[in-house]
């Protein structure tokens, strides 16, 4: 099969085509032959050298992956070949097949295409995850998510605005700003001429901050919160390490805690896949809520993904083209 590998650690330039033996379902995994597979930045840190893949993965990248299955393990009975899916990985999505567990295997929902179906496992895990399992949003609380026009941030919206969440959002222009509006933020915060800490402050703190930056944004995190509140961290995209006085967490009786997807078990992710099927497979089916869509790249032009992903002028999903 065709594949992209990553020929050694740097830039989106080391991305390459290359020819890779077909992947073989294990008793509990299923075979997919890839539609579309979807580009997340977790895929850009492993080409950089600054996320390796656990031993039991593939070396390519490739988190989530929409198509068809054409080989079942023998202990899978949930699935048959033929059945259209998308799914989440332990890596190898881009490629012609990949194999993953058939327990982190989603239908297709109701009416909606495999482009866009390749866009749901790696955020919607990831947001209900950290936002509903880890975090515990309920109707009513003040929700902040940064990066409100990445997949993470349009998935998070849409979700928290769903079941009932007042919804917050930074972004760093006007025109994602107006996207985050558009899927249910109540306010859309430029980060580039506003303060999100004055804003959230202005409202009584906010009850639940999903933060991917880190850096300088923790502390300002934790004065943006009101008492009780909880941070969620998934991301360092500023760094993980910073100078912070402890001592309000414990005066305001603050939670900060924290999340990555790909290293969890198979039973865990299995926990979120169906949570996700009960809860919130229903709202897709309904066009509630979707996936939003920034991009489509053929596999050959990974690189060229890599480096859109890498820009932030993205909004929502990015996606390569397989087969």
């Amino acid at each position: 099969m065709q594949a992209i590998e990553i020929t050694k650690p740097g830039g989106p330039d080391v991305l390459a085509l290359t020819t890779r033996a077909m992947p073989v379902a294990g008793p509990l995994d299923v075979v997919i032959k890839v539609a579309y597979a979807g580009v997340n930045r977790p895929d850009a840190l492993q080409r950089a050298g600054a996320y390796a893949p656990p031993s039991t993965a593939s070396d390519l990248p490739g988190l989530e992956a929409s198509g068809e299955i054409i080989a079942v393990g023998s202990g899978v009975s949930q699935w048959a070949v033929g059945d259209q899916v998308c799914a989440l990985l332990p890596g190898g999505g881009y490629a012609e097949f990949v194999a993953t567990p058939a327990a982190h295997c989603l239908r297709v929902p109701d009416g909606m295409s495999l482009k866009l179906a390749a866009c749901l496992p790696e955020t919607y895990f990831t947001v209900w995850s950290n936002v509903f399992m880890r975090g515990a949003l309920q109707a009513g609380e003040k929700f902040l998510v940064h990066g409100g026009s990445s997949g993470i941030g349009t998935t998070a919206i849409q979700l928290a605005r769903a079941f009932g969440a007042r919804v917050f959002a930074t972004a760093g222009s006007g025109e994602k700003c107006d996207i985050c509006r558009d899927l249910g933020a109540e306010i859309a915060i430029n980060y580039n001429t506003q303060d999100f800490v004055e804003v959230l402050r202005a409202q009584g703190g906010a009850d639940l901050i999903l933060d991917m930056v880190g850096g300088t944004y923790i502390p300002r995190n934790i004065k943006t919160l009101a008492d009780d509140g909880r941070l969620v961290q998934i991301a360092f995209l500023a760094g993980p390490k910073v100078e912070m006085n402890f001592a309000q967490i414990m005066t305001r009786r603050l939670t900060l805690t924290g999340s990555t997807l790909r290293p969890q078990s198979d039973i865990a992710k299995t926990r979120i896949a169906e949570e996700l099927a009960d809860k919130v497979w229903p709202l897709l089916d309904a066009g509630t809520i979707a996936p939003v869509m920034d991009s489509e790249f053929p596999l050959k032009d990974a690189a060229t993904a890599h480096a859109r992903i890498e820009s932030s002028g993205h909004i929502g999903k990015i996606v390569l083209k397989v087969g």
